[in-house]
């Protein structure tokens, strides 16, 4: 199991930062490896995504989420087995710390060499700066989902 926990600080209040993690659609935009997220139900999307050449698909469960704070997802069925937490914390009014938690199960020869050699952690890191850009580039959320699960 590979176990990754990246932060960035982005120049958003905890509430835009929040609300735009919720939209899971919009991740293509600013996740170079998503293709697309399907959202099913409050709690249910279909993912499919490539990593290094290879496409995969597989449903996530949101297991926690609680506006401003946490969201906490794990897979459920398909090609990846992953659970991840990101966390929102207020910095100040217009700054706020994001930080990712991802444990998951690397597969085949290429993914645990990657996961051995910290490629995985430096991709999430690269997503996230791709995050704070994007978020920062509009001054504003898309959307926002302030459901509470538990």
């Amino acid at each position: 199991m590979a176990n990754i926990t990246q932060s960035i600080d982005v120049e958003v209040p905890v509430t835009t930062a929040y609300n735009q993690w919720t939209q899971l659609e919009e991740f293509p935009q600013f996740l170079s490896f998503v293709d697309t997220v399907t959202q099913i139900d409050d709690v249910t999307n279909r993912w499919v995504v490539t990593i290094g050449g290879v496409q995969r698909e597989f449903l996530t469960k949101i297991t926690e989420q609680h506006p401003d704070e946490r969201v906490a997802w794990n897979s459920v069925d398909g090609e990846v087995d992953h659970a991840g937490v990101v966390t929102f914390h207020r910095l100040s009014d217009t700054t706020t710390r994001v930080t990712v938690q991802l444990d998951w199960n690397p597969e085949g020869l290429r993914e645990k060499l990657g996961a051995v050699l910290g490629m995985d952690d430096h991709a999430v890191k690269k997503e996230l700066g791709e995050f704070k850009s994007f978020i920062e580039s509009r001054g504003g959320e898309t959307g926002s989902w302030r459901g509470d699960v538990a």
